[in-house]
């Protein structure tokens, strides 16, 4: 066969994946529907493989009214090889009909190597992955919905966990949206204004596709992308967290990072010790608390025969550390980013480089850098801001400012806690199961 035929495997079983009370979602790892059909690489990038309901629960425990679809598609890989990638699509129960429904891709921070952390999982009802933060972030795709947006939610660490690989999540990204666009079941327009949002390790993947985008996808009409706190420089990050009490996430990057790379799993032949490389293995199972919480204030060092600043200054991990860092080239949408100046995880002069060097690259970027919030309460309490920001970008609206934003934080600024009045609103809504109604958070917010 020389060229691939979707009409012959785009559904697998039946097209309702729906569980009884109380039942546990198939793992990733052992769910057939992850798995590529034959042939799948002669499909061309982002073409739907693949597809089912299914139903989304709230911490995996409350059902959710609202109308999901997975797509398994084909799409590209670091080393430009096929590969296949699910991403979960939600719809909202009304849409202007007279103009096409915007579309926001939303990347979670997954961060960690463990399948059960994936939003395709961990987002359906009956999941329970202890840990995974990406059960919480449903808040936000929920607040998505309610400004009337299709959102799509993908494993933009593919079906391997490749947490903090480079380049590669910015096409699991694109062709996830190419192929929720493709779906007629969805009834996605083609030409659809498209924006991208995520923070930390979501922030990360969608650096990279806003950066490689043009080249990729360029018939996608991407207006904007929202880059919360983005692991710019992963060297810098693994330095900073080490010993501190987020070396996991450092730990679960470096786990990773030996499957991407060969010069990773060399380091780790030539000098981790027995209990190192045990380690990452272990690592490859937890979710993203259970890592963080078990390895509090660990030095990495002591997993290695030498000092960690010694590991890091390899030619080996230097040359992981150059090619995992963002800023290969000029964003082609209009960029908003997000970053907290107290930052106890993403330093703040790595996201002032990155900047500057967008800025030299001659992109438009607007950056709000808080100098109030901390990591964890920027994401939420910026979550009106930026539906503010998006909404300008799907409306058409020029971009009037290219510039760094530092004398009014979030925190202090009124129309935040209007913002959030309505993000209550929505979570109460959740927390109930009930149905996601038009709520704009856009609306409040007047930075």
């Amino acid at each position: 066969m020389d060229t691939y035929s979707a009409t012959t495997t785009k559904i697998a079983g039946p097209p309702h994946d729906q569980l009884r009370r109380g039942e546990t979602p198939i793992s990733p790892d052992d769910d057939p529907f992850y798995r590529a059909p034959q042939g799948y690489e002669h499909a061309e990038p982002g073409t739907v493989l693949r597809s089912r309901d299914v139903e989304i629960g709230f911490l995996g425990l409350i059902g959710q009214r609202v109308q999901a679809t997975q797509l398994l598609y084909r799409t590209t890989n670091l080393h430009e090889e096929p590969e296949v990638a699910v991403t979960t699509v939600l719809v909202p129960a009304q849409r202007e009909s007279d103009v096409a429904c915007p579309v926001l891709s939303y990347q979670c921070a997954i961060d960690a190597v463990s399948s059960r952390c994936f939003p395709s999982y961990a987002m359906r009802r009956g999941a329970r992955p202890i840990g995974a933060f990406v059960q919480a972030e449903y808040l936000l795709v929920a607040a998505a919905l309610a400004e009337g947006w299709a959102v799509c939610v993908p494993d933009h660490e593919g079906c391997h966990g490749m947490w903090g690989a480079p380049v590669e999540p910015g096409y699991r990204i694109l062709d996830g949206l190419r192929a929720a666009m493709q779906c007629e079941r969805l009834r996605l327009s083609p030409a659809a204004p498209v924006g991208m949002w995520g923070y930390s390790g979501g922030g990360l993947a969608s650096a990279w596709a806003a950066e490689v985008c043009h080249e990729y996808a360029p018939e996608l009409n991407i207006v904007g992308a929202v880059l919360g706190s983005p692991v710019g420089d992963p060297g810098s990050v693994a330095r900073r967290l080490n010993r501190s009490f987020f070396a996991g996430l450092a730990a679960l990057m470096i786990s990773a990072l030996t499957q991407v790379f060969p010069g990773a799993q060399k380091v780790v032949d030539e000098h981790a010790t027995d209990e190192g490389k045990a380690l990452l293995d272990e690592l490859q199972t937890m979710t993203t608390a259970q890592a963080v919480w078990q390895f509090r204030n660990v030095d990495i060092g002591t997993y290695v025969d030498m000092t960690a600043d010694e590991l890091w200054d390899l030619p080996e991990v230097r040359h992981i550390f150059d090619e995992t860092k963002l800023g290969k080239s000029r964003p082609k949408p209009a960029v908003l980013v997000i970053q907290a100046v107290h930052d106890g995880i993403i330093s703040v002069d790595d996201i002032d480089a990155l900047v500057a060097e967008y800025h030299r690259l001659g992109a438009a970027v607007t950056y709000h850098r808080d100098r109030f919030c901390g990591h964890l309460l920027l994401h939420p309490l910026a979550a009106p801001m930026t539906l503010r920001w998006l909404r300008d970008r799907f409306t058409d609206r020029p971009v009037t400012e290219h510039r760094i934003r530092t004398t009014w934080p979030t925190l202090f600024n009124p129309s935040t806690y209007l913002g959030m009045a309505k993000l209550g609103i929505i979570t109460a809504k959740v927390v109930l199961g009930r149905a996601v109604d038009r709520q704009p958070l856009s609306t409040t917010d007047a930075w």
